[in-house]
């Protein structure tokens, strides 16, 4: 699904700074029906999140295939990696994509895609014609900037030709420099222009240059030294979000240009292919190749006469590039957010309707919608099988192994903040090589109270899948029983001050007693996930369990529970999808009859078939949050909730790993906006769908605004059942 923009259009210009053009052209229609948002970028700007623009050109122009869409996919992939979300800017059928997803970055990869290359000045027609359009550097800083996105990752820019003197044949690179206010991330300027004129022409524009890093050097683009120095220099991200935000604040309108050297080890190119680049050039101009056919053409010769070297030089310079705006980026947003500049609307994490009991959770909001979780933190490693039929012969199967992270704790703790709740997350890793990636794609939760142990490493995890369904796994989770009662009293406070503890079965049963007897005394409830079959039953065997308000089990750790609490044992079932919907519902309501009677809100997820909840009281009962009075008697509530009915016919499923936690983590966030149950319930089914078709757990694209629109497009409260117990 796409966006259309401005939705929340004000807000993009409150974030980003944009007071001058953006306010204007954003109210107009025609700008309206002209551009559309990826989910993703959507998302990170309606929140504030930090998002880099990346232009299309080199994927329709400068690259050849296979490679242009290889590289276009790997600078995505580093952005968010480093904390921001990529928006590549291209030209649909007439229509300008901020943000594109796979299937739309492989059409314009396409050799046999038809494209246009598009500055500023090429965009009323491409537009108008419906034509395709790769976005020149021009063109991409003009849609960045008139979108909100303030950094934009290129590979080199345009400059001053040589012979200008007389061609008068300058980049509009240059002159967009002079004029939109967006800072540009290059390897500086392409080698085959005159870079010592095109450093004069961005000084007559009023355009801010600096080198990044340990050198005056300016770089030309496949070395780090070009004969020429920056004016200026920068060490750090955060050297380079202060003079944006200085430039900004007082509203020049012109850009900056960060130029990035080539990665040390492929600078010992830059001189050989210095020499082919100028003997190429000769070559163009013998054959009056002219206009925006040079760069191209130089390019493949370039790469062809280096055996292919040049274009290995050429991804990774970009690659740097793109992690370094990534840095950038992430600075700036903090900049912004910590000298509360133009900050988002509170509206992001705590929504107001008319209903009384909305606002009263919203009164004192920095204390009430606060969620502490306790749980696992795990790198996963999930080997998916291609074949169809699972032998135990010892014999080796085609599929593949790829690195995530996980962990149930870790997961609703992730979703929750994607999801705009404030949420403190306490566990633990290991002082290892893994954690480093690990805190860096946790970077965007709070990881104040996770602890990093040396001589202990972080859980680890292997899942087994087989066409998206979960064999086996194999775990490594002894660091879990370092999240001890000792370490968790550091965040007494946190606990107590929290509408809601979320707890999973990967921590100890003594911490899990320390937890309910916190909770229990500060009236704070506890939503218990059992994690797995073997866990489910761990909070009911401490003496502070009344502590547990909520649990989330699947079908089988419901049998657990109901098995543990009456001594009647329950047989376990293989797939609950195999089963036919009132089998699973006869056998949900005699096991809910014995498990209401210790925990006062159950939600049985079942696979494919949806989500029954159990509570007591009427049918108007409002779910409890700190300081609420729990209804553990009265009438028993049973209402099965079917898989919300939406055409996702063109999907596969990835994986189903995560999705229970992204229910758990949407039920909670639909809660704390004092949302019913219905919706609370709903809310999650659909970040569940969300998460079924990624490889990640948590999706990046998750976000309140995406649940919000699916909520919309469901008239979901007619699917409903009551069962009658």
């Amino acid at each position: 699904m796409r966006l259309s923009l401005l939705q929340h259009g004000s807000r993009f210009v409150k974030v980003y700074g944009r007071r001058k053009l953006s306010g204007n052209i954003a109210a107009s229609n025609g700008f309206k029906q002209n551009v559309q948002f990826s989910e993703e970028v959507q998302a990170a700007m309606h929140y504030g999140r930090p998002v880099v623009a990346l232009e299309s050109t080199i994927i329709t122009h400068g690259m050849p295939y296979p490679d242009n869409l290889s590289t276009a996919l790997k600078v995505e992939s580093i952005i968010r990696e480093n904390g921001a979300i990529p928006a590549t800017i291209g030209i649909l059928q007439g229509k300008i994509n901020v943000g594109l997803e796979k299937s739309q970055l492989e059409f314009l990869a396409e050799p046999n895609t038809s494209c246009i290359k598009t500055s500023r000045r090429d965009l009323p027609f491409v537009l108008s014609q419906g034509l395709n359009g790769g976005t020149t550097v021009s063109g991409t800083m003009l849609i960045s900037h008139i979108t909100g996105i303030p950094i934009f990752v290129t590979g080199g820019i345009g400059g001053v030709h040589r012979g200008a003197e007389t061609s008068l044949d300058i980049s509009a690179d240059l002159t967009e420099l002079g004029r939109t206010p967006v800072t540009v991330i290059s390897a500086g300027i392409k080698s085959i222009l005159d870079i010592g004129r095109t450093l004069e022409y961005l000084e007559t524009e009023g355009v801010c240059v600096a080198t990044y890093g340990t050198s005056h050097d300016f770089p030309a683009f496949f070395s780090s030294k070009s004969g020429y120095r920056s004016p200026y220099r920068l060490d750090t991200p955060q050297q380079a979000a202060s003079m944006i935000y200085s430039r900004d604040s007082l509203d020049i309108q012109t850009g900056s240009l960060i130029a990035v050297p080539i990665p040390e080890q492929y600078d010992t190119l830059g001189q050989s292919i210095e020499n082919v680049i100028q003997s190429v050039v000769k070559e163009a101009e013998e054959k009056k190749i002219q206009g925006q056919e040079v760069t191209p053409y130089i390019l493949k010769r370039v790469n062809e006469l280096t055996a292919g070297k040049s274009l290995e030089a050429n991804i990774h310079l970009i690659c740097n590039n793109a992690r370094v705006g990534a840095e950038i980026a992430v600075a700036l947003t903090n900049l912004k957010t910590t000298d509360n500049v133009d900050p988002p609307s509170n509206t992001s994490k705590h929504h107001h309707n008319n209903n009384d009991r909305t606002q009263k959770k919203n009164s004192n909001t920095s204390d009430k919608n606060k969620v502490c979780v306790v749980g696992g933190s795990i790198v996963d490693f999930t080997a998916r099988m291609t074949v169809d039929e699972l032998q135990m012969n010892g014999g080796t199967y085609t599929g593949s192994l790829k690195q995530s992270y996980g962990g149930v704790g870790r997961n609703v703790s992730d979703a929750l903040t994607r999801l705009g709740v404030n949420t403190t997350f306490i566990s633990a890793i290991g002082q290892d090589s893994l954690a480093a990636g690990f805190k860096a794609n946790c970077k965007h939760m709070n990881l104040e109270g996770v602890a990093c142990i040396d001589g202990y490493s972080t859980a680890t995890y292997c899942p087994v899948l087989q066409n998206g369904e979960l064999l086996f796994g194999i775990g490594d989770m002894n660091i879990h029983q370092q999240i001890s009662p000792q370490y968790i009293s550091q965040f007494e406070d946190e606990l107590k001050s929290s509408s809601l503890v979320c707890m999973d079965g990967n921590i100890s049963v003594e911490t899990m007693e320390y937890l309910c007897k916190i909770c229990l005394e500060s009236n704070v409830p506890v939503l218990f996930e059992p994690t797995d079959l073997s866990k489910a039953v761990k909070p009911f065997q401490t003496q502070h369990r009344s502590a547990v308000i909520y649990t989330s089990p699947n079908f089988n750790e419901l049998k657990s529970m109901a098995s543990f609490f009456s001594g009647k044992q329950f047989p376990v079932t293989d797939m609950v999808d195999d089963l036919d919907i009132d089998t699973v519902l006869h056998e949900c309501t005699q096991m809910i009859d014995i498990v209401s009677n210790h925990i006062p809100v159950t939600i049985v997820t079942l696979g494919c078939h949806g989500v029954v909840v159990c509570y007591h009281g009427n049918d108007l009962c409002e779910l409890p949050l700190k300081g609420d009075v729990v209804q553990r008697t009265g009438n028993v509530n049973i209402v099965y909730h079917p898989v919300p009915k939406r055409d996702n016919s063109n999907k596969n499923i990835v994986s189903v790993s995560g999705a229970g936690d992204c229910l758990v983590a949407a039920f909670i966030s639909s809660l704390l906006m004092g949302r019913d149950l219905s919706t609370c319930i709903h809310s999650g089914l659909l970040a569940g769908e969300i998460s079924l078709y990624s490889s990640d757990a948590v999706p990046t694209i998750l976000s309140q605004e995406l649940i919000q629109t699916y909520l919309r497009e469901n008239n979901f409260k007619k699917e409903l059942k009551k069962i009658i117990l």
